[in-house]
């Protein structure tokens, strides 16, 4: 019986660092701290980030499950400090402090702040955002790393592209029979993540007018995965179907708005014939004439690529503050200011990448009686015992 791939994330945005633990990662995968150094450097990029980016050089130390550059099969625990942490040692300090630190008393509407306090009965907002903050995100993306490199080892590939930001849209045709890899390499050469170089010149532009204006903007990214089997996933149950799986996933991000999955929401404006993919054989295997499905049906993969699409909305934290309360004084006032970006678009499609790659590497999605031998998987889950999947 194959075992559910497990994460937890802990730490706060100016705390000492990030905790992250994955468990149920086979023993004999490579992994370094180089490799996931690499994936947090993309998230780290893009044009409208913040203050917070040049002081963070963001590195994770690997503390357990790997010897010798291959992990164990017991839990594998990283540490991400926070470099900004000198900044802030009596404010987040964990033990009690010999001075009054301010409160923070104004909600920010759009975030976490009120629903907090009123969840959790605190007079400081301080004691929500710091856990709410989208700093979190950084220890998903070192932690999805490892599981990005054991889905390589199948041959899954995952990738992205930002196609909006605010009201600018990169129409460019994904490139035809592009890898997710290669798709990497020239978003990331972009520092928007778009394909289209007039599109990057007015994305620069909106967001650098927002930014002006103490403004934010939000925007729109694609996700895909190539080499998938049929089957991940089942129609059997609510709970395991794929689509379900992923939607869960991406949408605990807090800034992520709505999902959709290859045509989406335009299918609602077509007939059945325009949508559903037909079906054809070329002598070895089974084709589609198109992949309007998005690699998904019935809450399994169709050996398609899957194709997502998700919205970020507009960072909540504004220069210029929107009206709000004082939760202590009930007084109409202007809400709370912090360091922010004006723009996290680039980024967040780095971290739905991330994401993708838990749900994708989670095996029980994996059906056992017709995929475990081709997986190669042993006992002892060797390195040689990886093998790629065929189509």
């Amino acid at each position: 019986m194959l075992t559910r791939i497990k994460y937890l994330t802990a730490g706060e945005s100016h705390g000492k660092g990030l905790l992250g633990i994955l468990d149920n990662i086979p023993a004999g995968l490579e992994i370094t701290e180089n490799y996931i150094a690499k994936q947090l450097f993309r998230r780290q990029q893009g044009h409208g980030r913040g203050g917070r980016m040049k002081i963070e050089k963001d590195r994770a130390e690997i503390y357990t499950g790997v010897r010798h550059g291959a992990t164990l099969g017991s839990p594998i625990g990283l540490i991400l400090p926070n470099k900004d942490w000198v900044n802030w040692i009596k404010k987040m300090s964990s033990e009690p402090v010999d001075e009054e630190i301010k409160k923070v008393t104004l909600p920010r509407p759009g975030h976490a702040d009120l629903a907090g306090v009123q969840k959790f009965d605190f007079d400081d907002i301080r004691n929500v955002l710091e856990r709410s903050s989208a700093r979190e995100t950084a220890m998903r993306v070192a932690l999805a790393s490892i599981c990005r490199k054991l889905l390589r080892e199948v041959g899954i590939e995952v990738g992205s592209r930002v196609t909006q930001i605010y009201n600018v849209k990169d129409e460019t045709p994904m490139p035809e029979g592009i890898s997710p890899e290669a798709l990497n390499e020239l978003a990331d050469k972009s520092v928007v993540r778009c394909l289209d170089k007039n599109a990057e010149t007015e994305m620069i532009a909106a967001i650098d007018k927002a930014k002006a204006e103490g403004d934010s903007v939000g925007g729109i990214f694609e996700i895909i995965a190539t080499g998938l089997p049929y089957g991940l996933g089942s129609h059997t149950q609510w709970d395991k179907k794929l689509h379900a799986r992923i939607a869960e996933s991406i949408m605990s991000v807090n800034a992520f708005k709505g999902i959709e999955i290859g045509m989406g929401f335009e299918e609602a404006e077509k007939l059945g014939s325009e949508v559903h993919d037909e079906i054809g054989w070329d002598g070895e295997k089974y084709i589609r004439y198109s992949n309007n499905a998005g690699g998904i049906e019935g809450g399994m993969s169709n050996a398609q690529p899957i194709v997502i699409r998700a919205v970020m909305k507009p960072i909540p934290t504004l220069i210029k503050p929107l009206r709000s309360v004082d939760i202590e004084t009930k007084e109409d006032k202007l809400a709370h200011k912090e360091r922010t970006d004006s723009c996290s678009v680039p980024a967040a499609s780095i971290v739905a990448e991330a994401m993708l790659c838990f749900t994708l590497a989670d095996v029980p999605l994996i059906p056992e009686t017709t995929l475990l031998t081709r997986l190669g998987f042993s006992p002892c889950c060797r390195r040689s015992s990886f093998t790629a999947m065929t189509q």
